[in-house]
C-alpha cells in the first residue's frame, strides 16, 4: 500500500477500508496523521472554536446483570451497596446542575432485572413536569436491547415509548470494541455487537440523535478496532436524510484500576499518549461522515486532549458535574467551567459552550464555578 495515496483519498473524504485504516495507523508517523486529520477538521469544523458542555452523568441504578469486566461500578441484585435514584435525589441534582449551567441529563444505569419499559416512561415523564427544560441525554443501546428482551418489544418500540415519554438524544455507551470475540471476553452479558448497531440504526429511522463510543486498549486487536469504525461509519452512511445519526464519536483507553479484567487475565491499560493521539487522528480520518470527534480529557489528562485538538478533535466533550462508572476504574483528571476553557484556549481555540446537538449556547450570567471532587 501507499500511504501518500491513501492519506490523499482521505483527504477527499473517501471511506479507507479496514486494511487501509490499520496500514496507515501501523506506518505513517503522529505528525502526518495529526496534519491531515487536522485539514479534514478544518473542513467540516472551519470557524477554529472547540464546543464543550456542561452536563451530569448520573445514574439511574448501579444494579447490573451484565458483569462487564472492567466495571467496578455496578453492583449484582440484593448486594448491599445496590441503590436506585429516588426523585427526591433527581431533583436536588437537577437543581445543582441547572445552577452550574448544565442543562443535560446524561442519565445511565445498568441491566436492573426489575426495571422494564414502564419505570423508564415514568421516570422520563416525572423528570419533564420537574423540569421541562432538562434534556434527557439517556441510556444507551445495551439498556435499550436489555428492555426490549424482558418487554418482549423491538428496538423501535422500545424507543418510540422512550422518546414519547421524553428521551431527547441517545448516547453511545456499551459499544466498547463492536467484536463479538472481544465481547464475549470484557462484557459476555451485554448486547452483541450487531444489537448495538440495530439499536442506533432504529433510532437513526426515529430522527433520534445518537453519538458513538470505542473503549480501547484492552484485548482487542488493531485491526478490531478498524473493524469498529467501519462499522459506524457503515451505520451513519444509513441513516435518513432527515436524520442525524451520529453526532459525535468519542474514544477512550480502557481504565484498568481494580477491574477484574486486570485483576484476573492481567489486562493493562497501555495506551501512550502518542497512541491515543493517533487512535483519534485516524477517528478523524476513518470517519468522514461524522463532523464532532471529541477528546476524552477524562482518561488521558488536559495535556493529551489539547494536543488532540490538533490532530482532528474538534469537542473537548464535558466538565461533568459527576461521573462514577468510569471514575471507578481509575480516571482521576476534573475541570471546572473556567478551567476547560482556559484548557482551550491555552490549545490555541476558541471555546464555545455547545448543547447536546451541538448548537452553541451562551455560557449562563449567574453559572457557579465548582470545584468537584466524587
Amino acid at each position: 500500500m501507499n500511504s501518500d495515496l491513501l492519506l490523499k483519498r482521505a483527504l477527499n473524504f473517501e471511506f479507507l477500508s479496514v486494511e487501509e485504516g490499520k496500514f496507515l495507523f501501523e506506518n505513517v508517523p503522529t505528525a502526518e496523521l495529526m496534519y491531515v486529520a487536522n485539514e479534514l477538521r478544518k473542513m467540516q469544523k472551519p470557524d477554529e472554536k472547540v464546543t464543550w458542555i456542561i452536563d451530569r452523568n448520573l445514574n439511574t441504578t448501579n444494579v447490573c446483570l451484565a458483569n462487564c469486566k472492567f466495571c467496578n461500578f455496578y453492583r449484582i441484585p440484593g448486594h448491599a451497596d445496590s441503590y436506585i435514584t429516588t426523585l427526591e435525589q433527581y431533583k436536588v441534582k437537577i437543581e445543582e446542575t441547572f445552577r452550574y449551567g448544565g442543562e443535560q441529563l446524561l442519565l445511565q444505569g445498568g441491566h436492573h432485572p426489575e426495571l422494564g419499559l414502564s419505570y423508564y416512561e415514568q421516570l422520563f415523564r416525572d423528570l419533564k413536569k420537574m423540569f421541562p427544560t432538562v434534556k434527557l441525554h439517556s441510556l444507551g443501546p445495551p439498556e435499550i436491547a436489555h428492555i426490549a428482551k424482558m418487554e418482549g418489544l423491538s428496538h423501535t418500540e422500545v424507543l418510540q415509548a422512550l422518546m414519547e415519554a421524553g428521551l431527547d438524544s441517545l448516547p453511545g455507551p456499551g459499544a466498547e470494541i463492536l467484536n463479538d470475540r472481544v465481547r464475549r471476553i470484557i462484557s459476555k452479558g451485554k448486547c452483541s455487537g450487531r444489537e448495538w448497531l440495530d439499536v442506533m440504526r432504529a433510532a437513526h429511522q426515529l430522527g433520534l440523535t445518537t453519538s458513538a463510543t470505542m473503549m480501547f486498549g484492552h484485548v482487542e486487536t488493531i485491526e478490531e478496532r478498524f473493524e469498529h469504525l467501519a462499522l459506524i461509519r457503515q451505520v451513519q452512511s444509513e441513516k435518513p436524510d432527515f436524520a442525524k445519526g451520529f453526532i459525535a464519536f468519542i474514544p477512550w483507553p480502557f481504565q484498568d484500576e481494580g477491574t477484574l479484567l486486570k485483576k484476573v487475565r492481567g489486562v493493562r491499560n497501555e495506551v501512550t499518549g502518542d497512541e491515543y493521539i493517533r487512535m483519534i487522528a485516524m477517528s478523524r480520518i476513518m470517519l468522514p461522515n461524522i463532523k464532532n470527534i471529541q477528546a476524552s480529557w477524562l482518561t488521558v489528562g488536559k495535556a493529551v486532549a489539547q494536543v488532540c485538538l490538533h490532530a482532528g478533535a474538534n469537542d473537548f466533550g464535558s466538565i461533568m458535574i459527576e461521573e462514577n462508572v468510569v471514575s471507578a476504574a481509575g480516571a482521576p483528571h476534573r475541570f471546572t467551567s473556567n478551567g476547560i476553557q482556559e484548557a482551550i484556549r491555552e490549545a490555541g481555540f476558541e471555546p464555545q459552550l455547545r448543547n447536546q446537538q451541538y448548537e452553541y449556547r451562551e455560557i449562563p450570567a449567574s453559572i457557579e464555578q465548582q470545584v468537584i471532587n466524587y
